[in-house]
C-alpha cells in the first residue's frame, strides 16, 4: 500500500513534465479499503504519512484534469501544480464517514484552484470577476468548438441552459475573443511598427493651449479673490489666517494664543470663523 519515494525533480512538473507524468503513474491506485484506512488514520489520528500516500495516489488524477484545460494557452505544468494545491486541500478536508471516494470529493477542489489560476493569467485584464461570470466563462469556453461567433439560436440556447440573459452571453463571448495588446512598443520593434503602439496616440492635455490658459485664468482669479476676501477681514482675523496658512514659517495655535493673550481654543474659533467669511466673500 505504501508509495515509494521518487527523486525530487521528477515530482516537480515544471522541471520535466514528461518525467513527472511518468513518475506519478507509477504510484499504485488505492483500493476502496486502502483509501478508507488511510483516510481514517488521517482524519482521526492526524497521520501525515497517510496524507502523503493519499496525495501521491491521486496525482495522476490531477494530470488528467489539467489536460482538459489545455486550450487556454497556459502551461500544463502550472495547471498541474495549482491542481495539486487543490488536491492537498481536499485531502485535508476529506471525511471518511461520508461514504464517497476521495476522487469524487477532490475534483471540486482541484478544478477550483485551476479555474482561479486560469482567470488570473488568461488575460491581463480579468474576464470574469463574479461567480456568475466565472460560470459563464468556463461553460461558454467549453462550448465554443469553432472560431466563428455564436448564432442567435446558439447564444439563446446557451443563455437558457445557464439561466442568464443573452446579452451576458454576447458580452462574455466578446471578452473571450479579445486579445491583450501591449501599451508600449516592444524593445525589439523597428520604427515601422513601433509607431503603432497605443502609447504614441495618447493626448497629453497638460500642454493644450486652451487648457493652460484656463488653468492660469482660474489660478489668477483665485489669488485675486483671496486677496480681496482677506482685505474684508478685521486685522486680527487676517493676521491669524496669514500666520496659520500663508506664511512659510507657519505658526501654531499656541504661538498665536501667546501673541494675542487668549487660549489656543479661542484662536481655533477665530480661525474657523475667518475661513467661513473668506469662503462667503469668494463665492459672492
Amino acid at each position: 500500500m505504501g508509495t515509494s519515494l521518487q527523486p525530487v525533480n521528477t515530482l516537480v512538473p515544471g522541471q520535466n513534465l514528461g518525467a513527472y507524468v511518468q513518475a506519478v503513474n507509477t504510484f499504485p491506485v488505492l483500493s476502496a479499503e486502502e483509501e478508507q484506512k488511510l483516510a481514517e488514520e488521517l482524519y482521526y489520528g492526524e497521520n501525515l504519512e497517510a496524507a502523503r500516500q493519499l496525495v501521491m495516489a491521486h496525482l495522476r488524477f490531477v494530470v488528467h484534469i489539467a489536460k482538459s484545460y489545455s486550450g487556454y494557452g497556459l502551461a500544463e505544468s502550472d495547471l498541474i501544480q495549482e491542481g495539486n494545491v487543490g488536491l492537498m486541500k481536499a485531502v485535508k478536508r476529506f471525511n471518511p464517514e461520508k461514504g464517497v471516494r476521495l476522487v469524487s470529493f477532490a475534483v471540486h477542489w482541484i478544478k477550483a484552484e485551476m479555474h482561479e489560476f486560469i482567470l488570473r493569467n488568461w488575460r491581463i485584464v480579468k474576464v470574469a470577476t463574479t461567480k456568475a461570470q466565472r460560470k459563464l466563462f468556463f461553460n461558454l469556453r467549453g462550448r465554443k468548438k469553432r472560431l466563428a461567433w455564436l448564432t442567435n439560436d446558439e447564444a439563446s440556447a446557451v443563455a437558457k441552459d445557464l439561466n442568464v440573459d443573452v446579452k451576458h452571453v454576447r458580452q462574455m463571448e466578446g471578452r473571450l475573443a479579445a486579445m491583450d495588446a501591449s501599451f508600449d512598443a516592444g524593445a525589439d520593434e523597428d520604427d515601422d511598427v513601433a509607431y503603432l503602439a497605443p502609447a504614441n496616440y495618447l493626448e497629453d492635455k497638460r500642454y493644450d493651449p486652451s487648457v493652460m490658459l484656463e488653468n492660469a485664468d482660474w489660478a489668477a482669479n483665485n489669488v485675486s479673490g483671496l486677496e480681496s476676501a482677506l482685505e474684508k477681514l478685521d486685522d486680527r482675523s487676517r493676521d491669524i489666517l496669514h500666520q496659520r496658512w500663508l506664511s512659510e514659517d507657519k505658526a501654531t495655535l499656541h504661538d498665536l494664543a501667546a501673541v494675542y493673550g487668549v487660549s489656543a481654543e479661542r484662536i481655533r474659533q477665530l480661525e474657523k470663523n475667518a475661513m467661513k467669511k473668506v469662503r462667503v466673500y469668494m463665492e459672492a
